[in-house]
């Protein structure tokens, strides 16, 4: 938990017209977090368990925290789980961050805790990753794409809170998908120049899922931020989006960039 003082010294690094991406390099505090404390500066109070869900609430309301609930929904969408416990009433949330982005894996604990301040987030090895996972009663409610079997056999649609959520948050959810089921890569091609050929390198992001509904989500959140987009093929039956355009990758690269 970072204190008032060290959210408005990072904040006016912001307000120096610096990008997300340099503040977050240099402060070594999450863009997310970030993004976070432009919309709130003030910490949100911690809440009992029987009232740490914004949508169980008599009134039902969109997450306090909408960028942390975007980042992590397209985490959710890429890489989660929301499983039964074997003897309580609850839920794990459980979302698998490949263990070569030790910086993932902190955005993701921090996102859970962001978006339910009265749950705490832990830390399970597994081969190759680490499952951050959380435990709570309210998971389901948060995540109503759950359901049996796997996603891409199921439809995934998103409520319409969540489009809510979405349509103010977009760069959040999109970077949630990236750094779950999404790549920045530099490729190559050559070019003949007055008689030589020569080696030319440009970036580009590539996005993999084999739900089509996730994936149409992901196409028309790009469209709505103006990025240029399409499939290239799709191997092994998963849609491949990519983005080349430098306009479009130099957009992502502001609101997104490798990851870490």
């Amino acid at each position: 938990m970072y204190d008032l003082d060290t959210r408005r010294r990072v904040l006016a690094l912001v307000d120096q017209g610096r990008s997300l991406n340099s503040v977050s390099k240099q402060t070594g505090i999450s863009r997310f977090a970030i993004r976070s404390w432009q919309t709130r500066l003030e910490p949100l109070p911690r809440v009992s368990v029987e009232a740490d869900c914004f949508r169980c609430a008599p009134e039902p309301s969109l997450p306090p925290n909408g960028p942390a609930y975007a980042y992590l929904l397209g985490l959710y969408l890429g890489d989660g789980c929301v499983s039964s416990h074997p003897r309580r009433s609850g839920r794990y949330l459980r979302i698998a961050c490949a263990n070569t982005w030790p910086g993932l894996i902190t955005e993701c604990a921090e996102a859970i805790t962001a978006v339910l301040p009265d749950r705490s987030a832990c830390r399970m090895q597994a081969e190759g990753c680490v499952m951050v996972t959380s435990y709570g009663h309210h998971w389901l409610c948060l995540f109503p794409q759950h359901g049996p079997g796997r996603k891409h056999e199921r439809r995934i649609a998103l409520a319409p809170w969540q489009r809510k959520v979405v349509g103010r948050h977009p760069w959040e959810l999109l970077r949630g998908l990236v750094h779950s089921d999404g790549c920045r890569i530099t490729n190559w091609t050559t070019r003949l120049v007055a008689g030589e050929r020569k080696r030319y390198e440009y970036p580009r992001y590539f996005f993999t899922n084999t739900s089509g509904d996730i994936v149409r989500l992901y196409c028309e959140t790009l469209d709505r931020v103006g990025v240029e987009w399409k499939v290239v093929h799709r191997p092994t039956g998963a849609y491949n989006v990519s983005v080349a355009r430098r306009a479009s990758v130099a957009l992502m690269d502001e609101h997104i960039g490798p990851k870490h």
